[in-house]
């Protein structure tokens, strides 16, 4: 199998370890991992504040880069949603995207639905609280959502439960927002920052060494707040936690 590999512009600038990590757990699987160097921003940042027509040509170069993939790879649920949800006004009538959108997955999703994967030959011995993003969680369901009144497998999870020695703690508010939310972080930061230290209160309380993620930018907002208070958590992407890569604690 030969996937593309798409990198959100948090990666890409901040965290490239990130992207790393998910090249080595898609080759570990022996896939052929592709990074289209020509690849740019998925136009997330534009939607998101209405500027619709500067989203536009972001969308048309996506689709012009990533079509011909067999399967888009993203270790972003944001990012994978845009494309899968909110692309739909650009291309209504092209048979090429109707193919891509059913065919971009975010990393966790594509290991449990595509791959199949049983096992995780990593050893992580931390106790760890898992952050739901809301693009994950609500557009993509990744897990369970508390406002439908219903459960299903979470697809995070699992893959978390394969990872010898971690310990998944369990938080009072498992789906609430951190605040971060793009451009609203922006426009309304005292909110922001009160929804991200209610998170991360969260998992201070239910004992959480590593507070982990799908989203790159999530992480980012709650370890400003994490440092801003020399508090006693880290944040690790689920990429590099099931990549195996080292992390100290303490």
């Amino acid at each position: 199998m030969r996937v593309g590999l798409f990198i959100p512009c948090y990666v890409d600038q901040f965290y490239p370890q990130i992207g790393m990590a998910t090249v080595k757990i898609l080759e570990r699987l022996g896939i052929e991992v592709d990074f289209p160097e020509a690849q740019t921003c998925c136009g997330q940042p534009m939607a998101n504040t209405g500027c619709l027509d500067d989203t536009r040509p972001l969308a048309e170069r996506f689709l012009e880069i990533f079509s011909d993939y067999e399967h888009v790879v993203c270790p972003s649920g944001s990012c994978v949603s845009m494309v899968r949800n909110h692309y739909e006004n650009y291309f209504q009538t092209d048979a090429r995207y109707e193919r891509l959108k059913t065919h971009t997955w975010e990393l966790c999703e594509f290991l449990v639905d595509v791959m199949k994967v049983e096992s995780i030959p990593v050893r992580f011995p931390h106790r760890v609280g898992l952050h739901s993003s809301c693009h994950g969680l609500r557009e993509l369901r990744l897990d369970s959502c508390s406002e439908l009144m219903c459960s299903q497998p979470s697809k995070v999870r699992k893959l978390l439960d394969m990872v010898d020695a971690l310990e998944l703690v369990e938080l009072k508010r498992s789906d609430e927002c951190c605040g971060f939310g793009g451009t609203f972080a922006v426009a309304e930061e005292a909110v922001s920052v009160l929804m991200g230290a209610d998170r991360v209160a969260d998992h201070i309380s239910a004992g959480a060494e590593v507070m982990t993620a799908t989203d790159a930018s999530c992480l980012m907002h709650m370890e400003g707040i994490i440092r801003r208070r020399k508090l006693p958590l880290r944040t690790m992407h689920i990429a590099e936690i099931l990549a195996g890569d080292p992390i100290t604690v303490g």
